[in-house]
């Protein structure tokens, strides 16, 4: 069974509760959250990231040590290169599954949306029935 299709058992007193706020607040910046999105099928340098997210490579870096510090990123030397990939797939499906949320709030409607066999999130939605 996945994790995925495992119902969450953790008690509101779990010890977990407090490093899972601090995710949270990693993953609270547009520009971290926009990384991930651009992480999530395959590794970036860190020009490549700056150029898809449309900000400075100094600025990227910084929210890269951070996602990095936070264990969400890892960094992968090549030469002078370094090129940045998520640690697993909770980020991203964090972040998926915020975005969902976020564009149902705006929409009204409720597009529907499931995890597939893969772990990615498949569904119905503005973005055209993939995962954004």
């Amino acid at each position: 069974m996945s994790e995925d299709s495992k119902a969450c058992t953790f008690s509101v007193d779990s010890e977990w509760v407090d490093l899972a706020a601090e995710v949270f607040s990693l993953l609270s910046d547009p520009t971290r959250i926009r990384i991930i999105l651009a992480l999530r099928d395959r590794e970036l340098a860190v020009g490549e990231l700056a150029e898809q997210v449309g900000k400075s490579p100094t600025v990227v870096s910084q929210h890269l040590a951070k996602l990095r510090w936070g264990r969400i990123v890892r960094a992968r030397q090549e030469g002078t290169r370094v090129f940045y990939s998520l640690v697993d797939e909770h980020a991203r499906q964090l972040v998926t599954q915020a975005v969902f949320q976020a564009e149902h709030a705006v929409g009204g409607a409720l597009p529907t949306h499931h995890l597939g066999a893969d772990g990615r999130v498949r569904g119905e939605g503005s973005e055209g029935g993939s995962a954004p």
